[in-house]
């Protein structure tokens, strides 16, 4: 089996792992992940912070389970973090030692900028890319900020607002005024971050963006990289904070949530208020994929390297092996696309998902040759997970769909993702040229032997040594209006 590392996390309110394995140097998956809501800090805030023992001796449980799981998978490494809820305990060496003492296990507890530095870099690596943005993670003890510029890390900040806090301090004495004026207060402490983009970091805000998506009928499974618009989610957050617990149900909130979300949702509210971020954006990474990544990436100076993206290496290292036939199909479409861009009016931008989709082309076929285009489509959907917009994850999926005599758009799913694809012109053109790409290698050759011009009537003429079987196969794909190509061997 390839390397496995586990990172855990220990948070105020859940207790999360997640089991990563690596396919090459810089690539990896996420193979398990497991959450308890072992809630160390029950009680703690209405003792002083002291941590009580029946929460100690839950986590403890859940620890061994955890251990065993990651046992199950040979992790050559084990990473275990602990946040808010041990920083602050007096009786926290209590704690630490009896699991040393049982498990073995040597828990890290960090610190509030060390924890908003782990999900603001993980952010900065698995996001699209954002000049400015600013990063809130709001656990249960603390919230985190992490102001993010061309991809680095620039400002770190913690404070001591969190769901399990708020709601013991506040929302169990029904003080939800005091709330407001604690959370307000503690804001003040924060610069003024002059930012456009926040993106949301944690279970809190996951759970909020969840539902949300569920109640507009979002076209897309997917959280991370989901983006919304402030009035949509303050309008959202304000009808969880008047909700009964049968509209928590009905606004698709997990009974599991119901005790917290509130809190979360007012504190969220304020942060956006103090902010005025416009553009909301979900993360599905945090603190676990950062400590990872500080691991993957020590030498690196946490960054992947330029053009670099994990999701799509792992696609390849998993499923495409047998050939470098996608490899050559994406020179040729790269070639090809700027050939075409202008008299097919494609914009510029869409060359980045064509390489993408040409790369990607014959993952499929790892799984099974017969409909081989509809395994690649799935693949690409499920697995696409970092650093792309979901535009991005949308078109490029696609494109992989292919279908003899049929166009491009006449293969979007009905009630799906079509609003989030170009233009059907666009999309039929970028699809002509992805199919064209691969049956002009038909004969696995390389793309560097074949030659691409115009001549003076615009027609587009290819010529090589093996085109054979690309002038047989030239039938089955339906070219744009007006484009016309000439195969000569």
């Amino acid at each position: 089996m390839a390397q496995c590392t586990a990172v855990i996390d220990i948070g105020s309110n859940s207790m999360r792992m997640a089991v990563f394995q690596k396919t090459s140097r810089f690539a990896f998956h996420i193979l398990h992940e497991v959450k308890s809501s072992v809630r160390i800090s029950e009680n703690a805030y209405k003792n002083k912070g002291h941590l009580q023992n029946e929460a100690m001796e839950r986590t403890a449980q859940a620890i061994g389970e955890f251990l065993s799981i990651a046992h199950s998978f040979d992790a050559r490494k084990i990473l275990c973090v602990a946040t808010s809820a041990l920083r602050d305990a007096p009786n926290a060496s209590t704690f630490l030692s009896q699991i040393r003492a049982k498990h073995n296990l040597s828990i890290k507890v960090i610190s509030g900028e060390k924890e908003a530095y782990f999900g603001g870099m993980a952010c900065a690596n698995l996001l699209p890319a954002i000049s400015k943005a600013i990063t809130v993670d709001v656990g249960g003890g603390s919230t985190e900020f992490t102001v993010l510029q061309n991809g680095k890390v620039e400002q770190l900040f913690s404070l001591n607002i969190g769901t399990v806090r708020i709601k013991e301090l506040f929302f169990d004495r029904d003080d939800s005024a005091g709330a407001i004026n604690y959370i307000d207060e503690m804001l003040k402490q924060l610069p003024n971050f002059e930012v456009n983009t926040l993106i949301g970091i944690g279970g809190t805000f996951r759970a909020l963006s969840r539902s949300l998506m569920k109640k507009e009928e979002y076209p897309l499974k997917k959280l991370h990289a989901f983006t919304t618009d402030e009035s949509s989610f303050l309008r959202f957050t304000n009808q969880i904070l008047n909700a009964s617990p049968k509209k928590l149900r009905s606004l698709f909130i997990k009974p599991d949530r119901f005790d917290t979300i509130k809190p979360g949702a007012l504190i969220l509210e304020r942060i956006l208020k103090h902010t005025q971020a416009k553009t909301l954006i979900s993360s599905g990474v945090g603190v676990r994929e950062g400590v990872f990544l500080s691991d993957l990436l020590r030498n690196a100076g946490d960054k992947f390297p330029s053009n670099y993206n994990p999701s799509v290496r792992y696609l390849l290292d998993t499923y495409s092996i047998h050939s470098d036939h996608a490899q050559q199909c994406a020179h040729l479409s790269k070639r090809l696309f700027e050939l075409l861009q202008t008299s097919l009016e494609i914009d510029s931008k869409y060359k980045f998902e064509l390489v993408i989709a040409a790369k990607l082309l014959s993952i499929g076929v790892g799984v099974r040759y017969y409909a081989h285009s509809r395994h690649s489509h799935y693949l690409a959907m499920s697995a696409l997970d970092y650093a792309l917009s979901h535009p991005q994850i949308a078109l490029i999926s696609h494109l992989l769909l292919f279908k003899k005599g049929n166009n491009a758009s006449d293969l979007i799913p009905k009630g799906s993702y079509g609003s989030l694809l170009p233009d059907n012109a666009t999309l039929d053109a970028l699809s002509a040229i992805l199919r064209l790409s691969h049956i002009l290698l038909a004969s696995r050759v390389n793309a560097s032997t074949l030659t691409l011009s115009k001549d003076r009537d615009g027609v587009i003429v290819i010529e090589g040594k093996h085109l054979y079987l690309a002038r047989e196969q030239l039938k089955n794909i339906i070219l744009p209006k007006g484009l016309k190509i000439s195969l000569n061997s």
